[in-house]
């Protein structure tokens, strides 16, 4: 019996890999937000997944906030809008995390039992497992842990911006403010050793980025985990040590643990700018015993005479809560004289609102909505006329920009890039004609020309009043934008992998 010929191999037989899954995430909420989603993107192309280019993705992640009014409302909105996709293409998968799902838990899948996977904050690194299984079970996953399960920082990171990065140097806060959830979602505070702060940003800095903040639920109280009160001013220090590290920032304080030797620091220290984020949340110190907040006005507008007096350029800005429960006329009086006397550049102002699980929200005495609406604009029109008239004092000065990748919300029309002054403050600038045009990363030196509240302008009239100064970070920009578009890097380097949080660097 005659065995039939083989026959030629047809390449285009053969079964083709299948395509990597592709994802989007959707951010709510805080820097701490936008710094974790840096780590949920790392974790999903660590483990193959890549960034959606137009049409609907293949995972959808929602990484979310409990803090702002209606959170849930809009995540709640964004659910239901993809419905419909989950419906053309039942291999869409759809997972939510962040402190609403810490907080709501088994209530997501309730309300969405569309939703493939529920995390917590306390467990990020957990989520491509979470996907895979849901995937094999054809079943919803939630996994809400208590405690944290592996510091965050210790996860794969994409990191958003080529110039400038966030570097967590704690999570979790120790206040107990009666209007705030975040202890409860977060757990209690956990600082990172010194050494592996400084590790991470030495990666961040050899990798182009000419920029950090510091970031945590309460910086200044940096260093009690282990010991060291005076750690966060040393770290501040240290810092400044960082050869090519040119700007250091750090969020958000707290006005009761802000001492003498952070301000030493900051003022001593060159490359900590002259800019510090101070929550006042009230001035009136009664509604500051309400919220548990353990200072008083005066110890604020201390801290702020003291900055100033060190720092005099230093830009200030703050948090502030309208209408909390019992603010009667001559507390937001208070709140108005200290706003006044304390000059903020801008200020982030909320109209308070009941978050479930908080002290303040079981307290009697709610403010009704209209009267705290109203209060609400008073204030804001006293901040937005304080923010011009100190952006007006500006016009004339010779300021540095790190250029950004944003551009103004007019740009098509004005033509103008935009960035941002060591005091952080925004700056919208052209380009004289026949000067060299900055990569976001650069930096460039312009002459305010005029200022509005929220933002300056600097459109250079002669030569002199613009000059470029490329720098290493244009170049990790323009690598970056080499590797999107599958172009090599102009070093002949490939493209680079997902950057790890906690690199392994020597302890210093």
């Amino acid at each position: 019996m005659s065995t039939p010929a083989a026959q030629p191999s047809d390449p285009t037989a053969s079964s083709a890999a299948p395509a990597p899954r592709s994802y989007e995430v959707r951010t709510f909420g805080c820097q701490m937000n936008v710094h974790d989603s840096e780590r949920i993107t790392g974790l999903l192309e660590a483990a193959g997944y890549v960034p959606a280019a137009g049409g609907e993705p293949d995972l959808v992640v929602f990484n979310t906030c409990a803090v702002r009014e209606n959170a849930d409302n809009k995540l709640y909105g964004n659910l239901g809008q993809l419905v419909p996709a989950k419906k053309r293409n039942k291999d869409l998968q759809i997972a939510v995390g962040g402190c609403l799902a810490q907080k709501d838990q088994d209530t997501i899948l309730e309300k969405a039992p569309w939703v493939d996977v529920v995390f917590g904050t306390h467990n990020i690194g957990s989520l491509p497992t979470l996907l895979e299984r849901s995937r094999h079970n054809a079943e919803a996953q939630l996994e809400i842990l208590d405690a944290l399960e592996v510091f965050p920082s210790t996860l794969p990171t994409k990191r958003d911006s080529a110039y400038s990065g966030w570097v967590s140097i704690s999570v979790g806060c120790n206040n107990t403010c009666t209007f705030c959830i975040v202890p409860s979602l977060r757990g209690k505070e956990r600082d990172r050793r010194p050494g592996d702060v400084l590790a991470e940003v030495q990666a961040l800095v050899d990798d182009g980025a000419v920029e950090v903040t510091l970031l945590g639920q309460n910086v200044n109280s940096y260093g009690v985990e282990f010991g060291d009160r005076g750690a966060f001013a040393k770290l501040l220090r240290a810092c400044g040590g960082i050869q090519g590290l040119e700007r250091v920032r750090f969020t958000s304080p707290h006005p009761a643990a802000f001492t003498d030797d952070v301000i030493d620091a900051m003022a001593e220290t060159p490359n900590v700018m002259p800019q510090l984020h101070m929550p006042l949340q009230s001035g009136s110190d009664r509604v500051l015993r309400q919220m548990r907040r353990s200072y008083r006005s005066r110890r604020f507008l201390d801290i702020l005479d003291t900055v100033r007096e060190r720092i005099p350029h230093a830009a200030i800005t703050t948090d502030i809560i309208v209408g909390f429960p019992g603010e009667t006329e001559q507390d937001f009086q208070d709140t108005l004289d200290v706003v006044a006397a304390s000059r903020f550049s801008s200020a982030y102002t909320f109209q308070y609102s009941i978050r479930p699980g908080t002290p303040a929200g079981e307290m009697a005495d709610q403010v009704p909505k209209a009267v705290v609406q109203e209060r609400f604009e008073r204030l804001v029109a006293l901040q937005d006329r304080i923010a011009a008239e100190e952006n007006r004092r500006i016009v004339g000065r010779r300021v540095e920009l790190l250029v950004t990748a944003e551009a103004g919300k007019k740009s098509g029309l004005t033509h103008r890039l935009s960035g941002r002054a060591q005091d952080q403050r925004l700056v919208h600038f052209t380009v004289p004609e026949g000067a060299e045009a900055p990569r976001p990363g650069d930096f460039v030196t312009v002459t305010v020309t005029d200022a509005a509240a929220y933002h300056l302008i600097a459109d250079p009239r002669e030569p002199g009043e613009y000059a470029l100064r490329r720098s290493r970070a244009g170049d990790a920009w323009d690598r970056r934008q080499a590797e999107s578009c599958g172009v090599p890097a102009a070093d002949g380097a490939g493209p680079r992998p997902v950057s790890l949080g906690m690199p392994s660097l020597p302890v210093r």
